[in-house]
């Protein structure tokens, strides 16, 4: 059985945690924290150091999926959870284009721990304000080469769909030699 590590980053609220949810075969562990707006009343939840998630691809191959938390302030855990990494998702939310420039440099950022493959998830393209990929791409300001594929982070077949996608962008851009052995 082989397991691999893969990451899931993204601005904050660009749906981490709901794209692992909906994949994950066991219950997602979370480590989230209330957070509030200026008149102290709950807002909303945000994670504070990552989920976990895991799927069975095959009878030899497991994948478990790391959200990273989205805020600045809890951006030290990237480079930590980054660790062993085998590729890595960053999710947008493609209907916010004022969080575009925050996931181009969160993609700096995991691409300066390593030289790791990737792809750029568009989430919520099932909002009517969704950008299309290829527009995403653009704004992103993406080399040709990177794969930007639609996503609906609650749709289990979508997230299924851009983990396979990731999966194929590793094994082309990987030697084998540097692909984990399997063990028997």
């Amino acid at each position: 059985m082989q397991t691999v590590k893969m990451v899931v980053t993204g601005p904050f609220s660009a749906g981490k945690t709901s794209f692992i949810g909906s994949i994950s075969e066991i219950a997602v562990v979370r480590t989230e924290r209330k957070i509030t707006d200026e008149t102290r009343s709950v807002k909303q939840a945000t994670t504070v150091a990552m989920d976990f998630g895991r799927i069975t691809i095959d009878k030899d191959l497991i994948l478990y999926l790391f959200g990273t938390p989205g805020q600045k302030r809890f951006d030290f855990m990237w480079e930590i959870l980054s660790e062993g990494m085998l590729g890595f998702v960053v999710l947008v939310d493609s209907a916010r284009p004022e969080t575009f420039h925050e996931a181009r440099r969160i993609l700096d950022t995991f691409r300066s721990y390593s030289d790791t493959p990737y792809v750029i998830a568009a989430n919520k393209q099932d909002d009517e304000d969704a950008w299309p990929p290829e527009d995403l791409k653009i704004a992103l300001g993406l080399e040709s080469h990177v794969r930007v594929l639609p996503c609906i982070a609650n749709n289990k077949a979508s997230v299924k769909n851009i983990l396979l996608e990731l999966l194929y962008v590793i094994l082309e851009q990987t030697p084998e030699e540097s692909l984990p052995t399997r063990r028997k």
